[in-house]
């Protein structure tokens, strides 16, 4: 059982950056996929970027399109802990963002992730 709490929403301008943090708990976040997906009201839950093992202690990143060059996943496995930097925020960034966590897969299929935050909130003004 992994449990997700994430963290860092919050209301910014346009143009503006927030870093979402989600911490985990676990013995084995290290080999867990994690995923940040965001739903807007109104819409889909739809994937923003996702990290995975890629053997060693190499791990890939994958982005959706409309986010790729403003916003990076990263990972720190000593505190369990899975970040996405936002830079560059733009009005249709607003959404509630859920960290998740894939057991095997991930990537940007939330049908792939077994478990998942409570969500945080992220406002981007005009």
């Amino acid at each position: 059982q992994v449990q997700l709490v994430e963290s860092g929403g919050g209301l910014v301008q346009a143009g503006g950056s927030l870093r979402l943090s989600c911490a985990a708990s676990g013995r084995t976040f290290s080999r867990y996929a994690m995923g940040w997906f965001r739903q807007a009201p109104g819409k889909e839950r739809e994937f923003a970027a996702a990290t995975s093992w890629s053997g060693g202690s190499t791990y890939a990143a994958y982005y959706a399109d409309s986010v790729k060059g403003r916003f990076t996943i990263f990972r720190d496995n000593v505190k369990n802990t899975v970040y996405l930097q936002m830079n560059s925020l733009k009005p249709e960034d607003t959404a509630v963002y859920y960290c998740a966590a894939a057991s095997e897969g991930g990537r940007g299929s939330p049908s792939r992730y077994d478990y998942w935050g409570q969500g945080t909130q992220v406002t981007v003004s005009s």
